[in-house]
């Protein structure tokens, strides 16, 4: 990789200290390439006068204060252009290819407060692009290009139903304006990573994993929830250079394991962990914009009881089980139910379940011990853009399939998350012992031993190759691995 190249303190790649991954800026030009290449190639957008243009993300206030929350790129954005600062758009020229990125205009305080003024000859080197003038100017300088059509982004997220933030400007009306076109081909791009987008999640997810195996050996009984989020976090930044987390951590222990999205303001990592606790460790770090999401589940003691190594292997077998059949041209929901088959079949091989396993599927069974899909395209959103678009498979309505954040056919190059998982959630049992057509299947005699017990998830993330899957996870994952890892830390 190039050496460093410093700009007036700006440097034009993505890096944090000498010991982490240098991301060069030729990541985001070859995105923008492809995004032009499939928007020419799959619509019906005649190029010459046809820019794409993006907006930015801003800096949010903290309520009506005057500090901000920490500022993270808006992801769109970050694919295309990789810049750092708040309050940017961009335009590609759809005929030319070329980039533009305009930059906010700032008063000549900022240089007291914020630091040193850049010029635009600074952002263009910096960041890599054919031009760079002020936001103020985006109207002039798209209709001194002769632009008549702009393709603007306006897409639901099939996660959270929320809509990403369409770019518009002073003058934008001077335009025509097509806001369909754009969102699904900048999906399918995302959806399949380049080798150097590869390269960085890499490298976070290894960061993350080392963390992960970091906290293994340092948990113990006594230790509290939001120590072990801490220390994820401390790992990550100090080692990694990731400023940020991929999402809220998740430090569930006892009980707290089977809340899958603990963590969240009313529960804040903040139990005390005892003996005799599964640990149910969820988290990721983020870097350069791109995500890592890791789950790791082990005793806090460092020993699996019988009960606990039995709901373990359940889940490892399911996990195992997808990680040798996943490849090109199988549909995720196969996958997923492959997962929820292995998983109730050594439920019942453990003496918890009985009955037949297809029989347990078609009642919803699956759905009341994993309450959740098997996992999610990743990239530079943790749930990755691209689940359910035009010309893919639609959201299913069976029990399981109607949790999965996309039911697409896998292909080379998508980067997902395998994330089996059991889990003990008194609301849901209670329902399925009421339900003849659930409580038939459970030994509900057995079952009470794991009331208030928790909950084990297994997560790897995984690309997909030509062949099969590879794992970019690196943890100890079978229970003797676990077991001899966590004893030679305290040895």
């Amino acid at each position: 990789m190039a050496e460093t190249t410093h700009l007036n303190g700006l440097q034009s790649h993505f890096v944090r200290g000498n010991h982490t991954l240098k991301v060069p800026m030729t990541l985001f030009q070859n995105n923008r390439e492809r995004l032009i290449a499939r928007v020419k190639a799959n619509t019906k957008v005649q190029p010459t006068g046809t820019f794409i243009v993006l907006k930015g993300g801003i800096e949010v206030p903290f309520n009506d204060t005057d500090i901000c929350w920490p500022f993270r790129q808006e992801s769109f954005f970050q694919w295309c252009f990789g810049v750092e600062e708040p309050g940017c758009s961009g335009a590609l020229d759809l005929a030319t290819g070329a980039s533009i990125l305009f930059v906010p205009r700032l008063p000549a305080e900022y240089a007291i407060w914020e630091g040193k003024l850049h010029t635009l000859e600074d952002f263009k080197k910096r960041y890599q692009v054919n031009e760079t003038y002020y936001t103020d100017e985006t109207a002039d300088i798209l209709k001194s290009k002769q632009a008549n059509l702009l393709l603007t982004l306006n897409g639901q997220n099939s996660d959270s139903g929320l809509w990403s933030k369409e770019a518009v400007f002073d003058g934008i009306d001077e335009f025509k304006v097509d806001n369909k076109t754009l969102y699904p081909e900048i999906c399918e791009c995302r959806v399949v990573k380049s080798p150097e987008e590869i390269q960085v999640l890499e490298y976070v997810i290894k960061v993350s994993s080392d963390a992960h195996k970091t906290l293994m050996r340092m948990v113990k009984p006594g230790f509290a929830e939001f120590q072990a989020e801490a220390a994820f976090m401390h790992y990550v930044y100090s080692i990694g250079g990731c400023r940020h987390v991929s999402y809220t951590c998740i430090c569930g222990s006892g009980h707290n394991a089977s809340i899958l999205h603990y963590g969240h303001a009313g529960a804040p990592n903040n139990k005390v962990i005892n003996d005799g606790d599964m640990c149910l460790f969820d988290m990721g770090a983020n870097y350069c914009g791109y995500a890592a999401d890791i789950t790791c589940s082990f005793p806090a003691n460092g020993k699996f009881t019988d009960d606990q190594k039995m709901i373990y292997n359940a889940v490892l077998a399911a996990r195992d089980a997808v990680m040798n059949a996943a490849k090109p041209n199988v549909a995720w929901t196969d996958m997923h139910l492959l997962a929820n088959k292995t998983m109730l079949a050594s439920l019942k091989d453990g003496g918890l379940l009985i009955g037949d396993v297809d029989e347990m599927i078609e009642a919803g069974l699956n759905e009341v011990f994993q309450p959740h899909g098997l996992g999610h395209l990743m990239g530079l959103d943790v749930h990755d853009v691209g689940g359910y678009l035009p010309g893919h498979p639609e959201r299913s309505s069976a029990p399981g399939l109607r949790k999965l954040r996309t039911s697409r056919i896998l292909q080379a190059g998508m980067v997902l998350t395998i994330e089996p998982g059991c889990y003990f959630i008194d609301c849901l049992l209670d329902t399925a012992l009421k339900s003849t057509n659930q409580s038939r299947f459970i030994v509900a005699e057995k079952l009470k031993r794991f009331r208030g017990w928790g909950g084990i998830r297994i997560e790897d993330d995984v690309l997909v190759t030509e062949t099969g899957v590879r794992n970019l996870t690196d943890v100890p994952r079978t229970v003797e691995e676990i077991e001899k890892w966590i004893a030679a830390g305290k040895e």
